[in-house]
């Protein structure tokens, strides 16, 4: 079952001229599955991520979400949408430095259908999943990089969503912390059945996944499974 569609996905802006930033993109990702996009600067990667993450919407084009096209939900079902359905990780954390890791994490709970009395329990299930439970009650802004990321991860779980969206999580971490993130993401994809959509300019980070789609000046330069799919350690599991 494809959980994302896209089909001749085109997104235009108009500064003065017309700026193509994608044209006629039409891929599909099945449930469960592990796609990385790769491209150089300015090649699409970013405004593709905020047109699946439903952050932005396509010039044209159409895109199906979980069985249904997008352009049929008001812009208060997408919001729900999103929190429901959908986790991003970012390359530059997005947390609040003086708020604790539990806090950071439980955030997106408020904005959710999940009750209440649910929330201290989702919030430290999802710490622990990234093996930051001893961390629990410290300030974000104590932790190192690769920390603030396993955080970021966790608080994109703690919905329990249908896929993860990650955009150059290991863009601002040494190799070490980079390997443990891309440890945790082989981990909720392959033991918990989570569909990840990875952005990175780095190969050794794309194959960890199960097949690249390349972009190139906002088209599809190629699309290949990855034949030697590297596996990363589970260190961070304590």
């Amino acid at each position: 079952m494809n959980i994302i569609e896209v089909t001749d996905l085109k997104k235009s802006y108009h500064e003065g001229a017309d700026t193509i930033a994608l044209n006629k993109v039409s891929f599909s990702v099945r449930k469960g599955e592990f796609l990385a996009i790769m491209g150089p600067s300015g090649s699409g990667k970013s405004t593709l991520l905020h047109l699946l993450g439903l952050l932005d919407v396509p010039t044209s084009g159409k895109y199906v979400f979980n069985g249904k096209n997008t352009q049929t939900y008001s812009s208060n079902e997408l919001a729900d949408l999103r929190n429901r359905e959908i986790g991003f990780v970012f390359q530059s954390f997005n947390l609040l430095p003086r708020t604790t890791v539990f806090d950071n994490v439980k955030l997106p709970l408020y904005y959710s259908n999940i009750p209440e009395s649910k929330w201290e329990e989702k919030a430290q299930e999802a710490v622990e999943s990234v093996g930051l439970g001893h961390r629990m009650f410290h300030s974000s802004g104590e932790l190192s990089g690769g920390e603030k990321q396993r955080v970021a991860i966790a608080r994109a779980l703690v919905t329990d969503p249908e896929v993860i969206f990650a955009d150059e999580p290991t863009g601002n971490l040494d190799s070490k912390s980079g390997k443990t993130v891309m440890a945790i993401m082989q981990h909720l994809n392959e033991e918990h059945g989570k569909t990840i959509v990875l952005i990175t300019h780095e190969t050794s980070t794309a194959e960890h996944s199960e097949r690249i789609i390349r972009l190139m000046d906002g088209e599809i330069e190629s699309d290949e499974k990855v034949k030697n799919r590297l596996t990363a350690n589970d260190e961070f599991v304590k």
